[in-house]
């Protein structure tokens, strides 16, 4: 992607947020309750290859289920906000690209109050807008509506998240789209879906959007 970037849009657990063993752990209740499959530990890493659609699959769960059990996962999740890390250099990479002059965005499912809680006051305090409670598959309007509200053209904003469902909702937001490696999906299942770029480190992502955009800036 060789145009300037000025407004990055983060995915959140699972791309900043290091919620995966507390999924794992939360998977069993949530499945009891709502009553789909309930996963083991070698199953997770099997569905890791598998595209969004293909996990709720595989899981059994419908469609129409997927908003309550999101919202029961969401107040769990609230409950223990406390115990889930951020990955080690989140930090570092959003005070990077603030510095650099690139404004921040978070769109998640999970709530406004639950991802600031994780951030923390200093970290929150450096996104510029949030698009929380997004549907499982309804990222594209938040999307919009973040970029909308940034007033900053299309062509200028890279979505970046962990998920095949986060490549498919900025392609349908017409916005570009970086996969990460360290969250849930695979390497294979995120390059299967063609994102404009991959980062197997927050580092590259550092010397790849806010580098380029202080080169691009200083023309």
């Amino acid at each position: 992607m060789d145009a300037q970037i000025d407004l990055v849009i983060f995915d959140f657990d699972g791309t900043l947020a290091d919620s995966t063993a507390w999924a794992i752990r939360a998977v069993r209740p949530l499945a009891e309750r709502f009553k789909f499959k309930a996963v083991t530990e070698d199953e997770i890493a099997m569905l890791r290859g598998r595209t969004s659609r293909e996990i709720m699959a595989y899981l059994g769960l419908p469609l129409w289920k997927v908003p309550l059990v999101a919202a029961h996962g969401k107040k769990m999740m609230a409950a223990e906000a406390h115990a889930i890390p951020l990955f080690s250099g989140t930090g570092d990479l959003l005070r990077a690209l603030s510095a650099a002059g690139l404004r921040l965005a978070i769109v998640s499912s999970n709530s406004e109050t639950t991802i600031r809680s994780i951030l923390g006051a200093e970290l929150a305090s450096l996104v510029d807008h949030y698009g929380c409670g997004a549907a499982i598959f309804g990222k594209a309007a938040k999307f919009k509506a973040v970029v909308k509200a940034a007033g900053v053209p299309k062509d200028r904003v890279l979505c970046i998240g962990d998920e095949t469902r986060d490549i498919e909702a900025a392609r349908e937001a017409g916005l570009a789209c970086g996969a990460v490696e360290w969250g849930y999906a695979t390497r294979t299942a995120l390059a299967d879906y063609g994102p404009t770029m991959m980062f197997s480190a927050m580092d590259e992502i550092i010397s790849r959007v806010a580098a380029s955009n202080q080169q691009v800036g200083a023309d």
